[in-house]
């Protein structure tokens, strides 16, 4: 991706990401890191599993955006259960989305070095295929963002 304004995109993390993610971290690695991660069950560490078993609860699904821009990204779980979800997520240590979980026309892309970005800009995770298909296996700092469409 070209250089911007704020590394890859053209501005720099919403502040208040939600889950209680740090957004030093998330910006570092949404904007300056095109290889790196989060530390391997990092969405553990911070309120994401609670308040996904309390979606889970209510019969929701959630929904993942953008921590630059706020534009949802995904929205899971699709085709499986909100346990299935996080437990797959747990064994691989990132959350780990499958292609119905993806919000193509909003504009997550996959590059061919198999690395999953918006297209404002946004590192968000990679591409790490397995038996079933597809695995994104997306940073929780990169979709802890608060939604601002129709703002």
């Amino acid at each position: 991706m070209k250089p911007k304004a704020h590394g890859t995109s053209t501005t720099p993390v919403q502040e208040n990401l939600r889950w209680d993610c740090d957004n030093s971290t998330a910006d570092r690695i949404c904007n300056f890191n095109r290889h790196y991660a989060e530390h391997s069950g990092y969405f553990t560490s911070t309120e994401f599993v609670k308040y996904a078993k309390k979606i889970d609860k209510k019969g929701e699904k959630i929904i993942f955006y953008d921590s630059n821009t706020g534009k949802a990204l995904f929205h899971a779980p699709q085709g499986r259960s909100m346990k299935d979800f996080l437990e797959e997520s747990k064994s691989h240590g990132w959350p780990s989305f499958r292609d119905e979980e993806v919000l193509w026309d909003n504009g997550v892309r996959c590059l061919k070095n198999g690395e999953a970005v918006s297209l404002d800009g946004t590192h968000l995770g990679h591409n790490l295929p397995d038996r079933s298909g597809n695995r994104y296996c997306i940073n929780l700092v990169c979709v802890a963002g608060n939604p601002t469409e129709g703002k």
